[in-house]
């Protein structure tokens, strides 16, 4: 036989001939070729398909992923949109405590009236699926950025509202308003004839008569400037309240307090008496506003 063929010998199990086939090489490369390229094929189509399966369950998973960050995105806006809502509330107070305060003009209390409100839930929605994700992210960061301007202008405003409404709270303790002793005027302030000779002169306080020994208050928050004993007003105490305001009382029968003490409203500092240049039992009550003399009655409720 040629050396370009080669036999293929057959051995059945049971005792029969043997049989035997001849190929020739051109055949068996051919054959050993296709069996070579078949088997790459199937191994190249195999890979292709575990890859796309692979690829397609990450593309499944990526799908999950981004439905799931969307809905958490979509869920971000709203809450930015409840955040611009309550800030918008916060201002609206904001301006109606300034009013309140008479820290405001009259152009802030007309935009007191202005109405608004958040886009409706379904237009919104439908703006939302109609946008691209990233248009919805960078318009979250704005948002997120107002509003952070937002509510650091509304810390500030509040910060400015505490300290004047605490200045206020200092000027309403320190403000002389109650009566500092129960009576009756038996002088007022200004001009009157005076008790002594019958001239004509100017009061510059109150005088309130009762009883010896009835107990005088403080009528407000301050520290006790000066206790002393003088010829005309007799024992006396002065109460600086601070705001350019002080009191002073006359002819006491007592002192309780001494000078550098701090008081407060309602505080007894001493009892009436008939100290002094006068006429009878009573309590000389003036108030001094920047050093100027001015009408207790201005302070009294």
């Amino acid at each position: 036989m040629p050396k370009n063929f080669y036999t293929l010998l057959i051995l059945p199990k049971k005792d029969s001939s043997a049989k035997k086939i001849g190929l020739s090489s051109t055949l068996v490369k051919g054959v050993s070729i296709f069996v070579m390229g078949l088997i790459l094929f199937v191994m190249y189509f195999s890979y292709d398909y575990i890859h796309i399966r692979r690829e397609q369950a990450e593309l499944k998973r990526l799908k999950l992923e981004t439905a799931e960050q969307r809905k958490q995105i979509e869920g971000l806006v709203t809450k930015v949109d409840q955040f611009a809502v309550k800030m918008d509330e916060l201002r609206q107070v904001d301006k109606k405590i300034r009013i309140m305060a008479k820290l405001v003009t009259g152009k802030d209390k007309e935009q007191l009236l202005g109405i608004g409100g958040p886009v409706s839930e379904e237009n919104r929605l439908r703006s939302r699926m109609a946008a691209d994700d990233k248009a919805m992210i960078a318009g979250i960061g704005r948002q997120v950025d107002r509003l952070t301007d937002d509510a650091l202008a509304r810390e500030q405003s509040f910060a400015d509202l505490l300290a004047h409404l605490k200045e206020k709270k200092s000027l309403l303790a320190s403000t002389p308003s109650i009566w500092p002793v129960a009576g009756w005027v038996t002088s007022e302030f200004g001009k009157r004839t005076s008790p002594f000779g019958g001239d004509r002169e100017f009061h510059k306080a109150i005088d309130i008569a009762t009883r010896i020994g009835k107990t005088i208050q403080a009528p407000a928050d301050g520290i006790v400037a000066e206790v002393a004993f003088q010829h005309d007003v007799g024992q006396m105490v002065r109460i600086n309240h601070g705001h350019g305001i002080s009191t002073y009382y006359g002819h006491l029968s007592k002192a309780v307090v001494r000078a550098g003490a701090t008081v407060h409203r309602g505080d007894r500092i001493g009892y009436v008496g008939n100290s002094g240049r006068s006429t009878g039992s009573h309590l000389h009550y003036a108030v001094m506003l920047n050093g100027v003399p001015v009408n207790p009655r201005k302070y009294l409720n």
